[in-house]
Formats: structure tokens, C-alpha cells, sequence
């Protein structure tokens, strides 16, 4: 009997199916290849589809375990990939799964005797117990590492797929011939990895998290995407994604076979994407108004890290960091070792901060549309060491370059590396329970937040306590 059909045969309760595309676009998937993406398409003609709101930030880290949790990124205390360790200047830690402190839905899951099998789920290095079986997700520093639980199914992955890859080593690279091969590569040792799983262990949930959907729109977005500045018709990689999402539809086909026909599917996103269109320079803007000062002023032509200039703290009222969104930090007086501003101006300066960063014109002298968030007014809790302000420049169409010497505030480089895709707030979902199928319905309003619940719900479990989110699952048949 084929490793795709085994399982089928066998049936002993509820079972859940999650397939976790990182940065998976809906508008790709719900309109412009609905006709080529046959699997993904019959899903949501026969279930519930929509958008899926994603937290803020919309990035991968939180936004997975903010997804898994139910909690906000203020109550997880995670607001990146890196984070302040506390209000030094240079302290900074990792957000690997030591970080997360909320239970996720695995938790809940094994705490009601249900066994999971987790495949490739952002922060679950270093690994932890759980009922059933999992392998880490991209933070995981080699195939040398505990990177699976029990220990043993290290070994047993190993021998499925010896050369087994849990990220391409660089996604910011002129090299795209090596790229493309090497997300493929990769996808392809994760497929082999779901398979081993899906079909050789007892499991009533499987969630496996796809990073290739990710990384392949950040190396090849500008090639497909005529919107782009960089675009060129006819260009080598014009498909590349487009057949990537193809052979991820193909599998989810394989998968849909192999599972018994009432198990319930759960396709989701973290968020979506879209062109870049440039990057906006904060510290070089912050210098050049006034509120960020160093020892030695920048020299405009040569290009130089934030963390390598020596800032004069005496005279700096906030400085900023490079990323996806822009996070802003002030230097406030009793908190940051030389702090200069004081408590009591504290919300004058920010409001002033927010209102000038939000006006900053695009090179054409337009408004961007930037919107500057303040972490107090967005979460129910903030935890750790927030940002002062969280920014969207031009609404995600431009992300934030922490780096000086670019002669100007903005840049159509990316200073980490080739990048040309930046990170859209909506990502998406489908949700088929042939329990209760949704015939195409199209929800509105979904939110990230709402997944960890409608996965509990689904095995008749209630929501996290305290979520932030709402069960999609129809409670009532969908006339």
C-alpha cells in the first residue's frame, strides 16, 4: 500500500489537518491563480475562505505563535525576531521558543490526551515536550541540533531525508539560479518529512509551517510582479513563484488523499505580501531632525550600520531599527542609562515623534501613508521591552533601513541584502470541515488571533483563556 494512501485506511477520532504557508498571498491564491491552484481552490469552493488579519507586527515572528496562542504580541512580549532584553542600549535577545510563555494549541491539545505532530512551526527551537511528535521550525541552527521530540524521531527523520534543511542558508543573494534550486530543494525535504509523519505516526492534529513561500517572494518578487519598479517582462524568474505555488497545490493534493476523508482543513497565512516599493533611512532621518545625535556626524557616502556608529546618548532623543515595519525607541530619563527625556514629556515627545514620521513625504514629495502605532493603545498587555513606536511606512510599501551614509532618507537598496517584497497585513485562510462544510461562503473579518480557537473548537475544546480571538467554525449549518 502507498505511503500516501496507508492512512486513510485507519481512522480512530477527529483529526486536523493545518497546512501553515508563511507569507502566503490571498490574492494570488483567491484570484489571480484560483484556476491553476486546483486543490487549494476545491477547498475553499467547498468550506469557508477569506483574508486573515494579521497582528501587528506582521511578521513571522510573532505572528505565528501570536496565531497558535491566541495571545497579542504585547502579552507574548515578542514584537520581532529581535528583541530588546531590557532598556540598555545594546541588549538584544533572539525569539527563539524559549521566549514563548503561552501555551499553544499543541499545549491544550496534549493536555485533552489528543497526540500532535508539528512540522516546521517558527519558535519551537529548542524543542519541548508534547504529546506526539515534532521537528523545529528555521530558528533551528542545524540538522546537528535536538531539533525533534521525541529524541528519537531525530533519528528516524534523518534516515527519511538524511540532508534534511530547515531554512536556504541565504535569501538576500544576486545568486537566483542557486536560490530558486535551493528553496525548492528544500520544500521538497520538508514534503518528504510531512509525508514520514502524516503517515508512519498515530496523530489526531498535524500542523506543518512552510518558510519556502517566504523566502522564495522576498528573492523573486520584483521578477513577477509588474507592479514593481524593478520589473522586466520576460525576465528568466517571471513563473518562479507562480510554479512554486503550483507545486505546493500538488502536494496539498497528495495530503488530501492520504488523510480520511472527514478530516477537517486548515489552510492558513501569517500574513500576505507586496511589492516593495524602497526603504525609508530612520536613523538618517532621526539625525537630520534633530533627534538622534552621534559623536562624529555621518559621512553621506559611506554606508555604515547603525550598531557601528558611536552615538553621542548626552544629545539623543530616539533612534531607530531596520526591519519590515520601523521601530522607534526613545531615550527616556530613568529608563535608558543616559536618558534625556523626561517622564513627564514622555507622551508630548512620542505624539511629536508619531505625528513627524507619519508626514514624512515619498521622493515625489507625496505622503507615503505611513502609520505609526504606540504598542499601549494597540495590545490589552504590554510585556518586556516594547517599542516606543511601531511603524508601517507607507503601509507596508516600504520598509524601515536602519543603516546611514545613503546620502538621502530614502533608498531603493536594501541594505540587509537583495530584497524586494515587503510584508502585507492581510494574510488568508480556508477552513473545510466536512462535518460542517461552508459551500464557498467568503467570511469577512477573520483575524490571526482567531486560528488557535477554531482549532481547539474543532476537536470540541474551548478557546485559550483569555484569547484575544473567536472560533471560525459555523456553530449553526451554513444555509
Amino acid at each position: 500500500m502507498s505511503i500516501l494512501r496507508s492512512l486513510r485506511t485507519r481512522h480512530d477520532g477527529q483529526k486536523v489537518v493545518v497546512i501553515g504557508l508563511d507569507c502566503a498571498a490571498p490574492e494570488l491564491v483567491f484570484d489571480q491563480w484560483r484556476d491553476d491552484l486546483p486543490n487549494l481552490s476545491r477547498l475553499a469552493q467547498r468550506g469557508l475562505w477569506g483574508d486573515l488579519e494579521s497582528c501587528i507586527p506582521a511578521i513571522t515572528i510573532p505572528a505565528w505563535s501570536c496565531m497558535l496562542s491566541g495571545k497579542e504580541p504585547g502579552e507574548l512580549g515578542i514584537y520581532g525576531f529581535r528583541n530588546r532584553a531590557d532598556h540598555s542600549y545594546d541588549g538584544m535577545f533572539i525569539a527563539t521558543g524559549d521566549h514563548v510563555h503561552e501555551k499553544r494549541v499543541w499545549d491544550y491539545l496534549s493536555g485533552a490526551g489528543k497526540r500532535s505532530a508539528v512540522i516546521g512551526v517558527p519558535q519551537t527551537y529548542p524543542v519541548r515536550p508534547l504529546k506526539g511528535w515534532l521537528i523545529s521550525g528555521f530558528l533551528t541552527p542545524n540538522r546537528e541540533s535536538h531539533f525533534a521530540y521525541p529524541d528519537r524521531l531525530r533519528r528516524e527523520i534523518l534516515g527519511a531525508v538524511p540532508d534534511y534543511d530547515f531554512d536556504v542558508p541565504q535569501f538576500r543573494t544576486e545568486e537566483k539560479e542557486w536560490l530558486l534550486q535551493q528553496i525548492i530543494e528544500m520544500t521538497e525535504k520538508h514534503f518528504l518529512a510531512v509525508d514520514y509523519l502524516m503517515a508512519k505516526k498515530r496523530w489526531d492534529f498535524l500542523m506543518l509551517m512552510e518558510i519556502g513561500v517566504d523566502r522564495i517572494h522576498h528573492g523573486f518578487w520584483s521578477y513577477h510582479d509588474p507592479q514593481h519598479p524593478k520589473y522586466e517582462p520576460g525576465n528568466p524568474f517571471e513563473r518562479a513563484i507562480h510554479d512554486y505555488y503550483v507545486r505546493i497545490d500538488e502536494k496539498v493534493g497528495d495530503w488530501l488523499e492520504m488523510v480520511p476523508e472527514d478530516t477537517a482543513i486548515l489552510v492558513v497565512s501569517d500574513h500576505g505580501a507586496k511589492s516593495m516599493q524602497g526603504g525609508v533611512c530612520i536613523n538618517e532621518w532621526l539625525w537630520r531632525e534633530g533627534y538622534l545625535s552621534f559623536v562624529h556626524d555621518p559621512n553621506p557616502s559611506e554606508l555604515k550600520p547603525f550598531r557601528e556608529m558611536e552615538v553621542d546618548w548626552s544629545r539623543t532623543t530616539a533612534w531607530g531599527e531596520g526591519g519590515y515595519y520601523g521601530r522607534i525607541f526613545m531615550n527616556v530619563r530613568g529608563r535608558e542609562p543616559q536618558g534625556i527625556v523626561s517622564p513627564w514629556d514622555y507622551e508630548r515627545v512620542r505624539d511629536e515623534l508619531a505625528e513627524k514620521i507619519e508626514a514624512i513625504p515619498g521622493p515625489d514629495g507625496h505622503a507615503l501613508g505611513t502609520r505609526a502605532f504606540r504598542p499601549q493603545q494597540i495590545y490589552r498587555l504590554v510585556r518586556g521591552v516594547a517599542p516606543d513606536l511601531m511603524v508601517y511606512f507607507g503601509d507596508l510599501s516600504w520598509r524601515s533601513v536602519g543603516s546611514l551614509g545613503h546620502g538621502n532618507i530614502h533608498t531603493f537598496e536594501n541594505d540587509t541584502g537583495p530584497d524586494t517584497c515587503n510584508h502585507a497585513r492581510n494574510g488568508l485562510f480556508i477552513l473545510y470541515d466536512p462535518r460542517n462544510p461552508g459551500e464557498g461562503q467568503k467570511i469577512e473579518g477573520a483575524q490571526i488571533y482567531d486560528v488557535a480557537a477554531t482549532i481547539l473548537d474543532l476537536f470540541d475544546l474551548p478557546a485559550p483563556p483569555g484569547a484575544a480571538g473567536r472560533s471560525l467554525v459555523p456553530h449553526t449549518p451554513i444555509p
